[in-house]
């Protein structure tokens, strides 16, 4: 048991609490874990856990209290559902009686690197891993600062009960995730998954954040030795990750930031890397920072501990959590100052987009509203032909308020930091998929390095037709008919057909935004279709 004792103890609404394990280190954390057999140790030295039948979110099971004043900023839908004050005080009590009566786990973090943006946030659950995975996740506040910590936000995890009413109170099932706003409390019910309580405080602070004029961000961040920032926003598959860890640019974060009038933050402490297919010559840094402390997920080992990471008979999504002090290249304070680039990435199955092009700050945030980019064939069932996935700001999942709020931010940031943005296509040319080529990861490289050496900057450019885009002539020792990708096609007349039809899904997907505009077209800034 901790010898260190959490202020407001007395204010959780527990009763008959047991042994209280507070902010425990690694090393007592790795011990219960083991003790309880909730890990086994792999050969590495990290701990191995499995999260149940949950092995991701269950983001139909998400909730917001529906309640004033909160409930005038969400944008109530599919993406934020409402439940009753009186069903949330219901779950509440399913909760505290869990977790009532045991020994506990408090851990007590920070989200925000930034001293003028950070939430104190505190988690309370009876699973040793869990207390892991935020220790892994979030900013470990030093001993000094738990003195006088008090919780902005305090999230209860009962992950080992549910709520056999939810058929009664209206719910998708018996998992329940609810965040209550105004009392600033998040509980959860049914689900072991970590990633739960990350993307939950991602979500809140996606909701305080922007009310307080400040950009948050489902994206990458590095920056270089002159101080130059660079953003990175994808989604899965479009290489964030990747191109993010630079050997000559320390990484700031891999997923979660914010911007405020001090420069860009990161909201965590670690990193969350997915690791089916891990191998140590692809992603070296993902591979040597599995190691003791390091937290595994789903994955499959043999009784020595020697994880197959070719396994995904559990899940296809195994994972990994661990500081990111075991990023050797990274930024100490997790913060610098206001980004000089971003860059929008994406996989564009369709050979239509092209490799770079440089946006206006309409179309930044045009294309930050879209989160586009393509699955291909082959990777679901019945998907025989690239298909378009659109995510509006790249992490529509955790936003509790309308995107434009947060698009409306990005230009006003764009503009009073005279930043750069760029469109990186690396996903096909020369046809799309089937018929042409993955971009090479040699090219995007090059795009890239212009990017951040400011070199892009004294090439000549060209509009492209139909979607717009300003694309260099030449760029480097890239192939010149590559950069405005009509060139790159055999066949013209069906490089112009796959064009057109990509721009009406577009278009077809911004409807969503008609009559959102304000002082603002968006829809100007995108395709246009004779």
């Amino acid at each position: 048991m901790s010898s260190k004792t959490p202020n407001g103890l007395d204010k959780l609404g527990l009763k008959d609490i047991g042994d209280v394990y507070y902010n425990l280190s690694y090393n007592e954390l790795l011990a219960h874990e083991v003790n309880h057999g909730e890990c086994k140790i792999s050969t590495s030295g990290a701990a191995m856990c499995d999260t149940g039948i949950f092995t991701g979110r269950s983001p139909k099971d998400k909730y917001f209290v529906d309640q004033a004043p909160s409930n005038e900023n969400i944008a109530w839908g599919d993406v934020n559902a409402k439940i009753d004050k009186e069903i949330y005080e219901e779950l509440l009590d399913i909760t505290l009686t869990q977790l009532s009566g045991k020994n506990i786990y408090v851990t007590d973090v920070y989200a925000g690197a930034s001293a003028a943006s950070k939430r104190s946030v505190r988690f309370i659950t009876e699973v040793a891993w869990q207390a892991h995975f935020v220790k892994n996740m979030f900013i470990r506040p030093t001993e000094e600062e738990l003195e006088s910590f008090e919780p902005d936000f305090t999230v209860y995890n009962a992950c080992k009960t549910t709520d056999e009413k939810y058929k009664e109170h209206g719910l998708n099932s018996d998992v329940y995730v609810v965040f209550n706003i105004e009392d600033n409390i998040a509980i959860i019910g049914g689900t072991w998954y970590g990633g739960e309580m990350k993307k939950g405080i991602f979500s809140m602070m996606n909701y305080w954040l922007p009310l307080e004029g400040k950009l948050s961000m489902h994206c990458s961040a590095n920056v270089g030795k002159d101080e130059d920032v660079c953003l990175f926003f994808g989604l899965s598959g479009t290489g964030k990750t990747t191109l993010s860890t630079d050997p000559h640019r320390a990484l700031i974060g891999d997923d979660e930031h914010g911007w405020d009038e001090h420069g860009v933050f990161n909201f965590e402490g670690g990193c969350y890397a997915k690791v089916i297919n891990l191998d140590a010559k692809s992603e070296p840094e993902i591979f040597g920072a599995i190691v003791k402390d390091a937290l595994l997920e789903n994955v499959v080992a043999d009784e020595n501990g020697k994880v197959d990471y070719t396994d995904g008979s559990k899940t296809e999504n195994t994972r990994v959590s661990y500081p990111i002090e075991h990023i050797a290249n990274h930024k100490k304070d997790l913060q610098a100052g206001h980004p000089n680039n971003i860059i929008f990435l994406t996989a564009d199955a369709f050979g239509v987009l092209p490799p770079v092009s440089k946006l206006s700050k309409e179309q930044a945030m045009y294309y930050f509203l879209s989160g586009y980019t393509a699955k291909v064939a082959g990777t679901e069932r019945g998907i025989t032909e690239p298909v378009a996935t659109f995510s509006a700001c790249f992490g529509e999942a955790f936003l509790p308020l309308h995107p434009t709020e947060y698009a409306k931010l990005l230009g006003t940031k764009i503009d009073e930091h005279g930043v750069h943005v760029y469109l990186v296509n690396t996903g096909w040319t020369g046809g799309p998929y089937g018929t042409g080529k993955r971009m090479s990861i040699k090219d995007t490289r090059a795009c890239i390095d212009a990017i951040l050496d400011g070199s892009i900057n004294d090439c000549e450019f060209d509009t492209t037709i139909t979607f717009r885009l300003q694309v260099p002539r030449t760029l480097g020792d890239i192939d010149p008919n590559l950069l405005n990708p009509r060139n790159s096609w055999p066949n013209k007349e069906v490089f112009d057909t796959q064009r057109d039809k990509l721009a009406a899904m577009f278009i077809e997907n911004f409807h969503r935004y008609d009559g959102n505009g304000g002082e603002f077209d968006y829809a100007s800034a995108g395709p246009q279709l004779k």
